[in-house]
């Protein structure tokens, strides 16, 4: 056994050691200065039926109300579950109606990132077996398993998200592994069948200060979102990551293909208990995120972003883009000739 099997496995053994503190906060978990002033944390305790321990989550593609989020995560018996959420003030997120149900037999061995792509596609993370599923809208099976391994990605794909629409890279594919935080931009095609095939996997150095080194991720990176210049504390466009091994939540600005620079690297939410998944609340623009640890698993909100949450553009805007800049190349390399 890897010691980074080891160090899940450990973890799930834990969980289901301590179902006893169910009703019993996480760890201190606080907002870090300078953000403190302008966002607020919310517990909002355990997902009820959801099997331990948790995975990503994100919103029901047209239902804001409803949340996929994983049990029984890094498992074969893993499952995407269901489940309504109450809403108060201001449309703000307060808690669970309901039990979990499962999402058909979706969702072995997902980790941190569960997200919708092109085409309404479900993409999710399969750790530690190295793998990407989708599924497809409507279906309650994975349509499509793709090994990553061939492609070069390290042991083992954790996360994925895609950039959105008014982000440099827009559109664009990106993946990071857990435990060593490689960051990895995919290129992928239509299949034909509804689903995607990846042809191409490139690592990012996240950095680029030190030639001949690749820069990671530190903390141990699971889910990831974008968020959008404008939001208290963010001048220019960023991204949030659950940081699994750190027990944080962290920013980043992004370079201009919309990845993260380390050196740029703030504490959001200190004092977590492995945080898991990320996903933003398609109504309030609020972040939430799933915790994976020694204690007991929960959902936690992050109050306080003013502006909208960015969208994936849609495969047709995508292929109207491309076709713009090849018209614009076209016009360049004639202007040369």
């Amino acid at each position: 056994m890897t010691s980074t099997t080891l160090h899940r496995t450990t973890g799930i053994a834990l969980v289901v050691s301590t179902l006893a503190l169910l009703a019993q906060p996480a760890q201190a978990q606080s907002v870090s200065a300078p953000f403190a002033a302008d966002y607020t944390l919310i517990d909002l305790a355990a997902v009820p039926s959801l099997p331990l321990p948790y995975g990503g989550l994100t919103f029901k593609a047209g239902d804001p109300n409803t949340i996929l989020i994983g049990g029984s995560a890094n498992t074969a018996a893993g499952l995407l579950y269901q489940i309504g959420v109450v809403r108060g003030a201001d449309n703000h997120i307060t808690g669970f109606t309901g039990a979990a149900t499962a999402l058909g037999s979706v969702g072995a061995f997902n980790d941190g990132g569960v997200v919708y792509g092109p085409g309404g596609v479900l993409f999710t993370s399969q750790w530690p077996e190295n793998k990407l599923g989708q599924t497809k809208p409507g279906n309650t099976a994975e349509d499509k398993v793709i090994d990553l391994v061939p492609f070069g990605v390290a042991a083992s794909h954790a996360a994925l998200n895609f950039v959105p629409a008014g982000f440099g890279g827009a559109g664009t594919m990106k993946l990071v592994s857990w435990s060593g935080g490689e960051f990895y931009t995919a290129a992928y095609a239509a299949d034909g069948s509804g689903t995607y095939d990846i042809t191409s996997v490139t690592q990012v150095d996240l950095d680029l200060t030190t030639p001949g080194v690749i820069d990671t991720l530190p903390g141990g990176p699971e889910g990831f979102v974008y968020i959008t210049a404008g939001n208290p504390g963010f001048v220019a466009n960023a991204m949030l990551v659950s940081e699994f091994s750190a027990g944080n939540v962290v920013a980043y600005d992004l370079d201009a293909d919309g990845n993260p620079l380390v050196a740029t690297r703030r504490e959001l939410v200190t004092g977590l208990d492995g945080a898991e998944g990320a996903a933003i609340d398609p109504l309030t623009g609020d972040f939430l995120f799933s915790t994976f640890g020694a204690v007991v698993d929960r959902v936690v909100v992050l109050r306080g972003f003013t502006e909208p949450p960015p969208s994936l553009p849609e495969p047709a805007s995508m292929l109207l883009f491309g076709v713009a800049l090849a018209g614009l190349a076209l016009q360049r390399r004639r202007a040369n000739d």
